[in-house]
């Protein structure tokens, strides 16, 4: 098991756990959760080893592997499949070997390293890769492109598959479903519901958690407490003990305040002293129950829009995408009327991110009519917005450039809303962390007064609490918005309808998200049940299968050789002993005739039988080698 003891960890002035422990064992599926920079990622930097704790200790059993995923893809020239295909080090070591030893002609190690290679499943590693490169939205295409061709958020999938290909005791996963759509995240549940490994798995989603994990590891307050249940059970026994422990607060503060009240009337009375002072050493003595406590979480609401006209975008005929003769999507009908609330679906790369992007007018229609009222406010919210905000800047002066006229106290009680408090909203932003600079572009937009709110993955970065603040806040939202998110509990509050863009059109889906859920997991196992092998996985499998056939062919003539070996070894000692008694005078005495005669006989067929058997063990070898060399 993983056993964490007492760890306390301390950077720069804050601490972050102070004598939490936690063990975690096998096969255990786990979410960490808490608010953004309590220390979750810092726990999964002790745990790989990359930093020290300043007490306590950290054990795991020395044969376990520990497979997580990397915060940054180097720009290589490896292919994707490749690159996926690296992360498996044991897998590269005896391949290496292998190259070694058919270097040397070595028939006999070559065996053995094809039968490793068999033991880890080497031999359908490629077409597993590939799978999961397929499942992360990958194209057959994709997967043979060099790794530095792919943008920062593919470059993550890349990541994230070489932690899954690997073979592990524990898998550590910190936000995988950042920078996945919908879809992908729903085959990631699939997936890893069907590992044996123990998970430790960071998320802010909270059905992904509900999805894939059995037990739920809370730090807060720099301690870690687990508990029994995924995260809605958590959510639910977190209440009770919370209740619990306001009660058991209230009791004890009524307890003090009657012994204080003691002590203060009677200390200074000469009869009462005695029993004021053990008063004294009780109330010192006594351990004091904390005040029920709730992570800060962040409350605040849509401004009213100026003006709410009944059509605020009306698309018809359009063709959307970025080439006039190939568009993502043909013959757009679509209304974005007043109150309206969609959620935009579709798998990765259908056109959810272009359609918004044409709607904002951060991309010109290729064909066909897009009309916007004159009085259409757009507030738009994207991840590649975090990065326009100014790093000189503090919160404040952000919405002071928006309105310059505002009261600087009036915007740092707006800002209250989004917990951004005291300094914190005169700060430079530019070590701020994503989820604050997430929290801080919502802040701008709902600054604004917009009358259509565009949500382009709104939730990344974000933790749970403002995830629930965001959902809360838009369904109180007046205008009308259109969300693509693979986070499904804001999906389902917020959205009244949805539209799935697939096969390039764009048409309503009738049904709830657990339809949509259902539709995609039916369309993915009738596209797994089609006899679709391209030429190259034929080949790769034409490959495995030939390597299989050559250990089957290989282990009978191994057997034969071991068999020789062992012949000629105790040969060698009876010959060696015929030697010896022959090389002695006793041997050569009137009474050791019969035997002389006896022991030069035998050394006579010895050296034959010999010879027979390094000749067989030579043909032998001679077969194995023929074999591995004529492989294909």
């Amino acid at each position: 098991m993983l056993n964490i003891q007492n760890i306390s960890l301390q950077r720069g002035n804050k601490i972050l756990l102070n004598n939490a422990s936690f063990q975690l064992y096998p096969k255990m599926k786990v979410g960490l959760i808490g608010k953004n920079g309590c220390g979750k990622s810092s726990l999964f930097a002790l745990i790989r080893g990359e930093i020290l704790a300043d007490k306590g200790e950290i054990a795991y059993p020395k044969h376990w592997k520990i497979a997580s995923v990397k915060q940054e893809t180097p720009s290589s020239n490896l292919s994707a499949l490749d690159y996926v295909l690296s992360a498996d080090s044991e897998l590269q070591n005896i391949q290496a070997a292998l190259t070694n030893a058919e270097e040397k002609n070595d028939g006999i190690l070559i065996a053995n390293l094809h039968t490793q290679l068999e033991e880890i499943g080497a031999y359908d590693i490629k077409s597993r890769a590939a799978k999961l490169l397929s499942g992360l939205g990958f194209s057959d295409e994709e997967q043979n492109l060099e790794v530095k061709l792919f943008s920062g958020g593919w470059r993550m999938r890349l990541n994230l598959a070489q932690a899954l290909i690997q073979r592990s005791d524990l898998l550590l996963l910190d936000e995988p479903t950042n920078h996945l759509d919908l879809e992908t995240v729903l085959w990631l549940e699939q997936y890893l519901n069907s590992l044996d490994c123990a998970i430790l798995l960071i998320s802010h989603d909270r059905d992904f958690l509900n999805a894939t994990t059995r037990q739920t590891l809370e730090l807060s307050q720099q301690t870690l407490t687990l508990y029994g249940g995924h995260y809605d059970f958590y959510c639910q026994e977190k209440a009770i003990r919370l209740s619990q422990q306001a009660a058991q607060y209230a009791k004890q503060q009524a307890h003090i305040q009657h012994l204080q009240a003691f002590i203060n009337r009677f200390r200074a009375k000469a009869t009462k002293a005695r029993q004021a002072q053990s008063r004294v050493k009780a109330l010192e003595k006594l351990k004091k129950i904390t005040p029920a406590y709730l992570d800060s979480e962040v409350s605040f609401d849509f401004l009213p829009p100026n003006h709410q006209p009944d059509m605020l975008i009306a698309m018809d005929n359009a063709s959307v995408g970025y080439i006039a003769d190939n568009p993502l999507i043909n013959n757009v009908k679509l209304r974005i009327e007043r109150g309206g609330r969609y959620g935009l679906l579709g798998v990765n790369g259908s056109g959810k991110t272009t359609l918004i992007k044409t709607l904002t007018g951060d991309l010109n229609l290729l064909s066909g009519s897009l009309n916007k009222s004159a009085k259409l406010k757009i507030g738009y919210f994207a991840q590649h917005q975090l990065d326009a905000l100014r790093p000189d800047f503090s919160p404040v002066r952000h919405i002071q450039e928006l309105s310059p006229q505002a009261k600087e106290q009036d915007i740092r009680n707006f800002l209250g809303g989004f917990a951004f408090y005291g300094d914190m909203a005169l700060s430079p932003i530019v070590d701020f962390s994503g989820g604050e600079k997430a929290r801080l572009a919502l802040a701008l937009l709902v600054w604004q007064k917009p009358n259509l709110l565009l949500l382009d993955e709104p939730t990344n970065h974000l933790d749970l609490s403002m995830r629930q603040a965001l959902a809360l806040a838009l369904q109180g939202f007046q205008g009308a918005l259109l969300v693509v998110s693979h986070d499904r509990s804001l999906m389902d509050a917020v959205c009244d309808s949805f539209l799935l863009i697939e096969r390039g059109s764009l048409k309503t889906f009738d049904g709830s998200l657990d339809d949509y859920q259902q539709y995609r997991l039916s369309q993915n196992l009738q596209q797994n049940n089609k006899p679709m092998i391209s030429d190259r996985k034929k080949e790769k499998q034409k490959e495995a299968q030939m390597r299989q056939e050559i250990s089957r062919q290989i282990k009978p003539l191994q057997k034969i050789v071991q068999e020789c070996e062992q012949k000629l070894e105790r040969l060698m000692q009876e010959k060696q002993q015929a030697e010896v008694f022959l090389a002695s005078e006793q041997a050569y005495n009137d009474e050791n005739k019969t035997l002389l005669l006896q022991t030069t006989e035998r050394l006579r067929l010895v050296n034959a039988e010999i010879e027979d058997t390094e000749n067989r063990w030579l043909e032998t070898q001679t077969m194995i080698e023929s074999i591995t060399n004529n492989k294909g």
